[in-house]
């Protein structure tokens, strides 16, 4: 698989390794352990100190419990998404009736994923809809044309994408699906902060990424300041560890957010506040 899609097997794996904890898992993603080979257990292994897999778990869940919150709360029907990777919402969480989700990734991982997903038969317990699409391009026909309708009210996904971006590129991403978003449109989404990208407790993790040709780019230490420069307006905001996301199970003691140059990520939903 292309390098591109590394981070998405040790993503599989990550949740893989959560799911198979035995006890208090947060999350079961039955196909995670066969969505990460050829190399997710390799690579997590070189990546996966300093919290990384605590991180996902956590992440995985926080957005997990997002998605169904927000679909609850806001009657939104129509789901994107972006950069799906191996994620397996699609197949393992309990969606309203009516709900239609749309992934987004480039043609080569959608079709592995397609095969190795029919061959362990799985179901999806939604309308699943595959977009392939480079999101360096223009991607935004093939998601029309796959049926995504910019009048209806989005919940957009992006979850483990903005590091891989530069500000000016994750601006501009932001701003794209603000373009198609009708009013009460909502946002899922992660970020690093610009410390933990400087930080020498990330030095070996990020230089492993450099190394295999994924680098992490972009970090906001004002999550808050950047979403709203694009129209997306902060409605939660949460690090690892807090009530609600992760709490008991992040190895670190979370920090008070006036305390500066504090390696941090963030969880957040936001809704669109007009284009």
């Amino acid at each position: 698989m292309e390098a591109v899609s590394y981070t998405a097997q040790w993503t599989a794996a990550a949740r893989a390794v959560e799911s198979e904890r035995p006890g208090d898992a947060m999350f079961q993603d039955r196909f995670a352990r066969d969505l990460a080979a050829p190399r997710g257990f390799e690579l997590l292994d070189k990546y996966g100190g300093g919290g990384l897999i605590p991180f996902i778990a956590i992440r995985t869940k926080y957005l997990d419990d997002s998605i169904q919150a927000l679909l609850e709360d806001s009657g939104i029907r129509q789901v994107v998404l972006v950069a799906a990777g191996m994620d397996t919402r699609a197949f393992r969480l309990a969606w309203p009736l009516g709900t239609t989700v749309y992934e987004v990734d480039h043609g080569g991982l959608i079709e592995e994923k397609r095969a190795r997903l029919a061959a362990l038969g799985a179901e999806p317990t939604v309308e699943r809809r595959e977009v392939s699409a480079d999101l360096a391009t223009q991607w935004l026909p093939a998601l029309h044309g796959a049926g995504f309708d910019p009048e209806l009210p989005t919940l957009w996904v992006a979850e483990g994408l903005m590091f891989f971006l530069t500000e000016e590129q994750a601006s501009h991403l932001l701003g794209v699906l603000g373009s198609v978003s009708a009013p009460g449109s909502r946002l899922a989404v992660d970020f690093a902060s610009r410390a933990l990208l400087r930080s020498p407790f990330s030095r070996a993790f990020l230089a492993g990424l450099r190394e295999d040709g994924t680098p992490w780019l972009f970090g906001t230490d004002e999550p808050e300041e950047f979403l709203a420069g694009t129209g997306w307006k902060v409605r939660e905001l949460r690090e690892p560890g807090e009530p609600g996301a992760g709490e008991g199970r992040w190895p670190y003691e979370v920090q008070p957010r006036d305390r500066r140059g504090v390696a941090r990520s963030w969880l957040v939903r936001a809704e669109f506040s007009g284009r």
